[in-house]
């Protein structure tokens, strides 16, 4: 493992349509106030230097309190002074982005398959640090995500899994329940925060679900 892995039991992926409103920073604030224990920074409309300038914003403002990760672009981390990254299945292998990273940083790896798992096991020790699976239900969040699996193949993803996990995709307050057994090790969320008109209240309800 490159760097002492966060509190994976609440795990936050940012929209910043969904917190126009509000606002990005003010949301994941709130969020981290209420038991996030760790930010990716996901913005696919936002070009390399809109994303930097919004990445030192909210790094600034999280203050080293929860790590920020950035969504797909390892190249970014650097200069957003992040602390990892999360790839998933049609960005930088792996092992290409743990080089680009360096030993110290997170890498985290989107898996929807034991085979996706299998292959990310043979790059070897050090590489990847946990992993996301999903989708585990259907999601707007993104478009283009793989056909949901369902709790049950969730937590078969999860036994073959030497990384810890977390699941995403469709969960909201109702379905944390039935992902309790799994196997996982926390639940990624979207709109379930960032969608909330309390963000702080969201998360503290999730994190209660989950930890229940």
């Amino acid at each position: 493992m490159s760097a002492p892995l966060p509190d994976l039991r609440l795990y936050l992926v940012t929209d910043r349509a969904m917190t126009a409103a509000y606002g990005l920073v003010p949301t994941v604030l709130d969020a981290v106030a209420g038991g996030v224990g760790i930010v990716q920074l996901r913005d696919p409309e936002a070009d390399d230097d809109e994303l930097v300038r919004i990445g030192r914003e909210l790094h600034a403002a999280l203050a080293g309190r929860v790590p920020l990760l950035v969504n797909d672009r390892v190249h970014l981390v650097e200069a957003i002074g992040a602390e990892g990254a999360h790839i998933g299945q049609h960005d930088l292998p792996a092992d290409q982005a743990r080089q680009v990273l360096g030993p110290d940083r997170l890498l985290g790896l989107s898996v929807q398959t034991v085979a996706h798992v299998e292959a990310a096991r043979e790059l070897g020790p050090g590489v990847v640090d946990y992993i996301g699976i999903g989708p585990v239900w259907d999601t707007a969040t993104k478009p283009d995500a793989a056909r949901a699996g369902g709790p049950a193949h969730t937590a078969a993803v999860a036994a073959a899994s030497p990384w810890p996990s977390v699941a995403i995709g469709g969960i909201n307050l109702a379905r944390v329940p039935s992902l309790r057994h799994t196997g996982i090790d926390g639940i990624s969320v979207v709109s379930a925060i960032c969608c909330a008109p309390e963000p702080r209240r969201a998360a503290e309800e999730l994190l209660a679900a989950w930890t229940r």
